[in-house]
């Protein structure tokens, strides 16, 4: 076998690292030593196996959440029906300012009344939770965070009890109008030309 051709740089790394070696370890510098005197180098002493301890058992992760996209053709129709039915982009979109109190509280009126007239044609909205809003309740480990919010002084682990402050509200059906290929949902309201 033929020696490599090192070169003088990778010779003085070399001499470098084996000096600190044999300095910081014994049995590294009986083996130079034997090696320069011509013996036959110590055959390596197996180490010693130690039982490893078991792994604890990890929980199996978590499947990673789906993330699926929402087009915006639903919002923009429900939007269409709240401005259609209850006036409520115009409501929005108002300057309110320069108005009394009074006449907003009349306009408000008229948009409450035209919302809550198509939320309940086209969704049956039920509440998360049952209870009374006030009543005292325990929060389970596991419970499902999308339906549920802990608010206040939140510090360790389920089960939590606290007081229900919301009871939350939850689509059980959805009964939107169907629309034709053709229908352009990004218009909200069409612009009103008076003849």
């Amino acid at each position: 076998m033929t020696e490599p051709n090192v070169s003088l740089m990778s010779r003085l790394s070399l001499a470098f690292g084996t000096f600190f070696s044999i300095l910081g370890d014994r049995e590294f510098a009986a083996s130079v030593l034997r090696l320069r005197s011509g013996a036959a180098p110590a055959p390596a002493a197996a180490p010693v196996a130690t039982p490893a301890p078991a792994p604890a058992p990890r929980p199996a992760p978590a499947p990673a959440p789906v993330i699926k996209e929402a087009t915006p053709d639903a919002a923009l129709q429900l939007l269409g029906l709240l401005q259609r039915d209850a006036r409520f982009i115009d409501f929005v979109e108002e300057d309110i300012a320069k108005y009394s109190d009074a006449d907003i509280g009349a306009a408000a009126r008229l948009v409450h009344d035209g919302c809550r007239a198509t939320l309940r044609e086209h969704f049956t909205i039920r509440p998360v939770r049952d209870e009374a809003e006030g009543s005292r309740v325990t929060i389970n480990d596991g419970f499902d965070a999308t339906a549920i919010r802990l608010t206040g002084n939140v510090v360790g682990k389920a089960p939590f009890t606290g007081s229900i402050s919301h009871r939350g509200w939850r689509v059980a059906e959805v009964r939107l109008p169907k629309l034709t290929q053709s229908h352009d949902a990004t218009v909200l309201a069409p612009a009103e030309v008076e003849l």
